[in-house]
């Protein structure tokens, strides 16, 4: 068994560059897989149904789909895809460039109006097991916080548009592979720095271990950064488009923020775990801090409003 090892461990050492390079391209590829067949698997996954159909989108929404294309002058607008999703924020997956296109999902709520909420009552949502009354007090609060004047819903699109047209999909992919090969040089260097690239097995080993705890704690740190700037980058563009894109992102960040205080009271014990008095979510810990905090979204576009009326 300890000669099978030895042998495997030879093996390793001889072709390491090719593994390694077979491995981040094996991350990667596992990464983009489903942004780059977003209709086979991101639509599919997101799809709104209605009476066992999959719900059509609204002339409504497809006109203000192409519109938002326009104010970001895509380039090539018939890469673009817009569905009808469930949920009630915008989501999008897929690569412009690539044969496929992109996918944009935009929820049904997009359609309600103050004079019309049919996009938000008409849905039963349960909480905690139970029935939301969408006549109560909370429930009144879900209500208003789901209801979206046109500009924050343009702006909610626009920026699904251009964390896609930003190539994001592929900065995200790319963490993984990059941290991996990242561990593979700190076991090579610590090796170097102890002089054990030919000394036990026993202590090798243990540097492989303490290589890929830097690797995975990099890639925690790494992935989080890349999401946060993504955020950040889509906002800004988004809001930069006119004044009252702007206006609309401050609109549609205060509305989240407003219904997760909602959902807080609502859900008891689960919602104070989940979200933060602010309406910001928890981090699930202390290195998962995927998201920007909305707060810090909100007074980031809340910055650009002031800088215009300089």
């Amino acid at each position: 068994m300890a000669s099978g090892f030895l042998t495997f461990s030879a093996l390793v050492q001889k072709y390491r560059t090719p593994l390694l390079l077979t491995g981040c391209g094996g991350v990667f590829a596992a990464n983009i897989f489903y942004h780059v067949f977003p209709e086979n698997t991101y639509r599919k996954l997101y799809q709104a149904w209605s009476k066992g159909e999959p719900a059509t989108l609204s002339e409504k929404l497809e006109n203000e789909f192409q519109l938002v294309l326009k104010d970001l002058a895509v380039g090539s607008p018939d890469k673009y895809s817009a569905f009808a999703a469930f949920g009630f924020h915008p989501v999008g997956a897929g690569v412009p460039w690539l044969p496929a296109g992109a996918q944009i999902g935009i929820p049904a709520n997009f359609n309600s109006t103050v004079d019309d909420q049919a996009g938000i009552t008409n849905r039963t949502i349960l909480i905690n097991g139970k029935e939301l009354e969408w006549d109560s007090e909370l429930g009144t609060a879900l209500k208003n916080a789901l209801l979206l004047s046109r500009d924050a819903q343009k702006f909610a699109v626009a920026r699904e548009v251009s964390r896609l047209e930003s190539g994001g999909p592929l900065l995200q992919a790319a963490v993984a592979p990059i941290c991996l090969a990242g561990a593979c040089l700190y076991s090579v260097a610590l090796k170097q720095m102890f002089g054990l690239l030919s000394g036990s097995l026993i202590f090798r080993a243990g540097v492989n271990v303490v290589a890929l705890s830097l690797g995975a704690v990099s890639y925690f740190l790494a992935s989080d950064a890349a999401s946060q700037w993504l955020e950040f980058y889509s906002d800004k563009r988004a809001a930069s488009l006119s004044h009252d894109y702007a206006k609309g992102g401050v609109e549609f960040y205060d509305k989240i923020l407003s219904r997760n205080k909602t959902l807080r009271h609502l859900m008891g014990q689960k919602g104070q775990e989940m979200y933060a008095p602010s309406g910001n979510l928890f981090p699930a810990n202390v290195l998962s801090l995927k998201h920007a905090p909305y707060t810090s979204r909100r007074d980031g576009i809340l910055s650009l409003l002031k800088k215009e009326k300089m």
